[in-house]
């Protein structure tokens, strides 16, 4: 299994939405060690973890939009990174309203 291989970002089509439990949000720093902090949409800060299935075929920056979901425990301070948005997607869904940040 290789990278998956993107002539541009246009060429993504796929649009995944939150689910129940998750939210949108925007990473502020990056920590190392698969560690981010996201600032969500329902107003909390939290450290989030690349989950290990993306974490050598996404590469996240600051500023990215993600979907995070949150720990059933420590809801408001702790996560998963689920998905990240290319800036083309993250446009569309600005547009559609889903996202305020």
């Amino acid at each position: 299994m290789g990278k998956k291989k993107v002539l541009s970002e246009g060429a993504i089509s796929e649009m995944v939405y939150p689910s129940q439990g998750e939210v949108l949000g925007v990473v502020t720093k990056l920590l190392g060690f698969d560690r981010i902090m996201v600032k969500c949409q329902d107003g909390a800060e939290r450290l989030c973890r690349i989950r290990g299935k993306m974490k050598r075929r996404v590469w996240i920056r600051e500023s990215d939009i993600v979907i995070v979901s949150p720990w059933d425990f420590q809801t408001d301070t702790r996560g998963d990174v689920t998905w990240r948005y290319t800036h083309a997607q993250a446009e569309n869904l600005r547009r559609k309203g889903l996202l305020n940040i």
